[in-house]
């Protein structure tokens, strides 16, 4: 699996009809609804926004798409496709039609927001996917240095930090490093 790595975006014109694509990185479904509403936002007289995103969480993958009012299948689904076939996760790709006055039929509909959809995904950067969980762990105060190196050394987040008698931390940390992070920092 593949993520985002830096957003892409592409724009062509075919027969008078102007299509804007952007491939984005979100986390949740929230943040597809803010990168959703911004490109809106930037193309406030388009006529189209269709969408299709794809998301890893803990209750497994979520992936939706909108045709925007745009015959059934003919938007949406060929930006999904192009998503499920590069195996991108945590993605979401908006492409916005500007409609020239010239019906481009269900094919040509669906090659012209596919086709754009994968320049912005052309453009955009990958990198592998790491899936993040996020743990509690309770730490005495001389390994809280130690366990701060550690996460940083494997990309992962302190998210809070809780000081009593000993030390509550909650850690996002790879899926993969927690067998290790539980082993070497045993809670008391």
């Amino acid at each position: 699996m593949l993520v985002i790595s830096q957003n892409g975006s592409a724009e062509q014109t075919i027969t008078k009809s102007r299509f804007i694509a952007v491939a984005s990185y979100c986390s949740d479904e929230h943040a597809v609804g803010k990168a959703l509403r911004q490109l809106a936002n930037d193309n406030a007289s388009a006529h189209h926004l269709a969408y299709a995103f794809r998301l890893k969480t803990e209750q497994g993958i979520i992936q939706r798409f909108s045709d925007a009012g745009e015959p059934s299948g003919t938007a949406g689904m060929p930006i999904l496709k192009l998503i499920e076939g590069r195996n991108l996760m945590n993605i979401c790709v908006g492409v916005i039609r500007y409609y020239g006055g010239i019906n481009l039929g269900t094919g040509g509909l669906a090659r012209a927001y596919g086709g754009t959809a994968k320049m912005a995904l052309d453009a955009a950067s990958t990198s592998p996917f790491v899936e993040m969980k996020t743990i509690q762990m309770t730490i005495d105060y001389k390994q809280m240095d130690q366990l701060t190196r550690a996460v940083s050394q494997v990309n992962g987040k302190v998210l809070d930090k809780a000081f009593n008698t000993q030390i509550d931390v909650l850690l996002s940390l790879p899926v993969e490093e927690i067998p290790g992070f539980t082993a070497r920092f045993k809670p008391f």
